[in-house]
């Protein structure tokens, strides 16, 4: 994976859980808005509005960067406009991530080993 795959990776996961916080607070706010004076939709719509909008920019980004399938697209999208799927997204982004690491590590250890091997060789011959 390069940098720029594992940043677009990383700001979408980043903004998946606080997409899904506003989402929640959008929500009290609302039936606040119906049992009491209490009117905070307007500015809770907001933040919730730029962060869904940031959230589907990045979930653009990162689905062209890291080639995800249809299948994997549409499951972090659906994801954003659940409730809590924004908390969800995050920790499967967070394993991929991890797991790309890790698969990245060992490709450089075993080309590393490689290289280590191919200099035993010639030092024998």
């Amino acid at each position: 994976m390069d940098i720029k795959t594992a940043s677009a990776l990383r700001r979408l996961r980043l903004v998946s859980a606080p997409e899904a916080v506003s989402f929640l607070l959008l929500l009290v706010c609302s039936v606040l808005k119906r049992t009491t004076d209490f009117n905070a939709v307007p500015v809770m719509g907001m933040v919730h509005g730029v962060l869904f909008v940031l959230y589907v920019i990045f979930w653009a980004d990162a689905w062209s960067r890291a080639k995800w399938s249809p299948k994997t697209a549409v499951l972090y999208f659906v994801l954003s406009v659940l409730p809590t799927g924004g908390f969800f997204a995050e920790r499967k982004l967070r394993r991929e991530a991890e797991n790309a690491v890790n698969a990245a590590i060992a490709a450089r250890a075993r080309q590393e080993q490689q290289e280590q091997q191919e200099q035993d060789g010639a030092v024998q011959a």
